[in-house]
This record gives structure tokens, C-alpha cells and sequence, in this order.
């Protein structure tokens, strides 16, 4: 008698499978260019971006940065909505869509997939600027809706692209509740379904609950979909321990890779801060991050009594001279002048300043783990 072979919906050309891999979530702000870059550095096996709105997408023109070569996707006098690095997230980054609309989300996700290994759309984020528009949690209550965005999606974005098509959800009240949603979405033609083991009421302080999760799991392998879990992992090891205890086929980390991103190391312990906060801020340097952004990610990664002295700062020179990083200093008066941030400096006439030509400064970060993530 022939044994018996689970079925699995086939991985587009151009797609990724998120079997067995351990993956950065989709944040908002934490999601950000550098941040995923630093993931992918540290281990990470695959990165998606924060959710973003298909109408903000739409209407949107792509440029590239002849500075680093990063994608922008931009819109009116520059202000950019989408930015990719199209040589470290090749065949590693996801697209998460916010979206209520079927006819939207294709005329979105064409503009993107191009760049992409997959489209995931967000039905599980339960923020109001977010359920407000029937999108995010809100298509948790409106399953029809869900399901016809999703095959809409897989027939005209998915498979002329040849990316794979996936959802993000949250567990339900109820294990029937959950198992009939989830049942329904693997019909869809998706390749993967993540799922949040929290509700949509609970906030990320409150324990995850994962006693519907190996049901979970277990329908998504019968339709031949992979199932990523969500929800307290806080290490690349312990998502491959939980993975096997419930099955589910890959983890996603979230609020630990906004603390240290070297929760992503298969060596299993974290690095010092100065050292992650460091690479962060050559990374932010390297694809000219907005600053702010890179301010907020800071506040995160460097401990609140440390980070007193670049609370002020507005320039990344600053941000190498109050985190006494001075090394990046060169590349920083370049980023700088750049990005016109040079007039703004608050700390730039505090000390000696040695500017060395742009070709001198080597901003690139050293061969990791992230290498072996691209052949796993």
C-alpha cells in the first residue's frame, strides 16, 4: 500500500515557501526598510513589511534611489510610501496589503509584485484606523469579503506574477468559529495562512493562547497550505521548538525583533545592544532612512537611560555623536548633507569634525547568518 503524501498547493515561480522558516512580522514603523535588513542580516529567513494601504499604494510612481539603488515607491513631491532593497530581499519579502476591496487590492498589489515574493493581506490588525475601513480584524466579521479579495488576488495578481497569495488572521471566540473561517480561506488558492494566537480584543500584554492553534494547522495541511504561527515567540529557537509542538509549519516574531533583532540568530543568544544599535544605525545611514523612523526604532533598541542624550538629536551625526559611534561620524556628514539634514545638526560644532570623501565610507554590513537564510 503506497503511503499516504500530504497535499500542498504548489509555490509560484517567483513565490516562497514559508515552510520552516522563521519570519519578521509586519509592523508598522517597526517594519520599516532598515529594520527588516537587520532581521534578514541577523537570520532572519524571511521579512514582511509594514501593512500598507491599497489606496496609499495606488496612484503611487517607482523610482530608484541612484544613491543605493533602493526601490522607492513615491507619490507627489516625493514622499515615499514604499521602499525596498532589491538585492538583500530578493526572494525574502512579503507584502502585507490593508484592504477592503477586491477590485483595490488587485489594482494595488499589480504595482507592487513585481518586486515581491508574495502579497499577504492583513485581516487581523485591530487598530481603528484600520477596522474603520472594513479592513484589518473587520474582514474577520465579513468573511465573504475576505474570500473574494483573497481569489482575487490568486487569479489576477498571483498567478500572472507567479507570487504566492497569503492571509494573516487572528484565532476567533470559539474553535468552531475559527475552524470554519480558516476552512474557508484555504480554499482560496493561498499558499500560507499566519495566524495570530490572540483575539481581536486581547493586546499584545495578554498571554497568547494557543489551544486552537495545532487545529489550525491541521486544517491548513489538509487543503496543502503552510501555517505560520504568531503570538509570543520570542527567538528563532524557541519558534522551531513550538513549531514542532503544535505543528505549524513556521513562527513570526514580532515585539522581540523590535527590542533586539539578533532574536533571529541560530546561535540562540542575543548580542549586546550597542552592538545591534550600531549595525542598525549604518543600516539607516545606508538607504537614507527618514529620520524619524529611525529616532522611534532607537527609543526601542537602546535601554531609556542611554538613549537621554539622543532624545534631541536631529541629524545622524547627532545620533553618532550622542551614542559616541564614531566611526559611522563619516558617513553620517554625507547621509547628512544628502538628506538636508546637515543645517539641523544640534550637536555638529560640539566636536571636531574630519570629513573624508563619500567613496572612503563602507557602510555595508558583514556576511551573517543571513546568507545561509537565502539557500535554507
Amino acid at each position: 500500500m503506497a503511503a499516504m503524501t500530504t497535499p500542498r498547493v504548489p509555490i509560484p515561480t517567483n513565490g516562497v515557501d514559508y515552510r520552516g522558516k522563521i519570519v519578521l512580522a509586519p509592523m508598522v514603523r517597526s517594519g520599516e526598510l532598515p529594520s527588516r535588513l537587520l532581521a534578514l542580516h541577523y537570520g532572519a529567513d524571511l521579512v514582511w513589511g509594514p501593512e500598507t494601504i491599497d489606496r496609499a499604494l495606488i496612484g503611487t510612481s517607482r523610482r530608484v534611489n541612484p544613491r543605493n539603488g533602493i526601490i522607492e515607491f513615491t507619490r507627489g513631491q516625493g514622499s515615499i510610501i514604499y521602499r525596498i532593497d532589491p538585492v538583500r530581499e530578493k526572494g525574502r519579502l512579503v507584502f502585507q496589503i490593508g484592504t477592503a476591496s477586491p477590485e483595490l487590492a488587485v489594482e494595488a498589489a499589480k504595482i507592487i509584485a513585481p518586486d515581491v515574493s508574495g502579497i499577504d493581506v492583513n485581516s487581523g490588525c485591530p487598530k481603528p484606523f484600520s477596522t474603520s475601513g472594513g479592513m484589518g480584524a473587520a474582514l474577520l466579521r465579513t468573511p465573504d469579503k475576505l474570500v473574494s479579495i483573497l481569489i482575487a488576488l490568486v487569479d489576477e495578481v498571483g498567478k500572472p506574477f507567479q507570487i504566492g497569495i497569503s492571509v494573516k488572521i487572528r484565532i476567533l471566540e470559539t474553535p468552531e468559529e475559527t475552524k470554519a473561517l480558516v476552512t474557508r480561506l484555504v480554499k482560496t488558492g493561498i499558499t500560507g495562512l499566519t495566524v495570530h494566537c490572540r483575539t481581536t480584543p486581547m493586546r499584545p500584554r495578554e498571554r497568547a493562547i494557543r489551544d486552537q492553534l495545532r487545529m489550525v494547522a491541521d486544517v491548513c495541511h489538509e487543503a496543502g497550505v503552510a501555517c505560520v504561527m504568531n503570538g509570543d515567540v520570542t527567538s528563532r529557537n524557541e519558534g522551531l521548538e513550538l513549531m514542532k509542538e503544535y505543528g505549524a509549519d513556521g513562527a513570526m516574531i514580532a515585539t522581540s525583533a523590535e527590542a533586539n533583532s539578533s532574536c533571529f540568530r541560530p546561535e540562540g543568544s542575543l548580542l549586546p545592544w550597542k552592538d545591534v544599535v550600531h549595525a542598525y544605525l549604518r543600516t539607516c545611514m545606508e538607504v537614507e532612512n527618514r529620520l524619524g523612523n529611525t529616532k522611534y526604532l532607537l527609543n526601542m533598541l537602546v535601554p531609556s537611560k542611554e538613549f537621554q542624550h539622543s532624545k534631541s538629536s536631529k541629524s545622524y551625526y547627532d545620533f553618532c555623536h550622542a551614542l559616541e559611534f564614531d566611526d559611522l561620524v563619516p558617513a553620517a556628514l554625507q547621509v547628512d548633507e544628502n538628506m538636508n539634514l546637515t543645517h539641523k545638526s544640534v550637536f555638529k560644532n560640539s566636536a571636531p569634525i574630519q570629513k573624508q570623501e563619500p567613496e572612503e565610507v563602507d557602510l555595508s554590513l558583514p556576511s551573517q547568518s543571513a546568507q545561509q537564510a537565502v539557500a535554507a
